[in-house]
């Protein structure tokens, strides 16, 4: 690994601790129409498959009409909870702060605009960043590459002079499928999973930082 000019940081689960926020709102919501929604199933459907779960309200029966209800109101719920507090992970907002200005770092998320704001009223870490690619920048969502291939083409390098740093099974695949070498950092959510084809798997943000550290120029 070496000559690293961009990083691309996913979101949930890298930068900020909301991954289990998500899977709350979406069990609760389920589960006020009858459709269970286990850990195991979020980690499969979400994490790995980049999915989600409504074909399960589906396949259990509720109309169309109340799955987009149903969306919606998991919507509200995640906005709320995303607003009762912080969530920047440990060690993170040093680790940028310390790139800053030394390589270009973007953002690359599966999160909606509106949701990614909330997340960050209270961060302070978009200042460190030099753009976003968020949900409604890019046809297909991770795990199939075109959000990597936004990031590239709004950096401006070869994507060989670039890393992502991803925390589940379908952001390293996007990662991957956009040509990119990808560090892994496991969240409780994605410990237990495979990932095949990764740079490196780090227990902690601090370890992507001392890497990083010697893959610059």
């Amino acid at each position: 690994m070496s000559g690293i000019k961009a990083i691309f940081w996913d979101n949930d689960g890298v930068l900020v601790d909301t991954e289990h926020l998500y899977f709350q709102a979406t069990k609760t919501v389920l589960a006020s129409a009858g459709v269970p929604l286990t850990r195991e199933q979020y980690i499969d459907l979400f994490l790995r498959q980049g999915r989600g779960a409504w074909h399960l309200a589906e396949e259990a029966g509720v109309p169309p009409s109340d799955v987009d209800r149903l969306r919606d109101e998991r919507d509200v719920l995640y906005s709320r909870l995303l607003s009762e507090g912080a969530h920047a992970i440990d060690g993170v907002e040093s680790l940028l702060a310390d790139l800053h200005g030394r390589v270009i770092m973007g953002i690359v998320t599966s999160s909606k605009r509106d949701h990614f704001d909330l997340i960050h009223r209270r961060t302070g870490l978009l200042r460190y960043v030099d753009f976003v690619v968020a949900s409604g920048d890019y046809a297909r969502a991770k795990p199939h590459p075109d959000p990597y291939l936004k990031a590239i083409a709004i950096a401006g390098v070869g994507a060989e002079t670039c890393m992502a740093v991803e925390d589940s099974e379908r952001g390293l695949q996007a990662a991957l499928a956009a040509g990119l070498r990808c560090m892994v950092v496991p969240t409780d959510l994605t410990r237990e999973c495979a990932f095949v084809g990764a740079a490196a798997v780090m227990t902690t943000i601090a370890d992507v930082g001392r890497a990083l550290d010697r893959c610059r120029p």
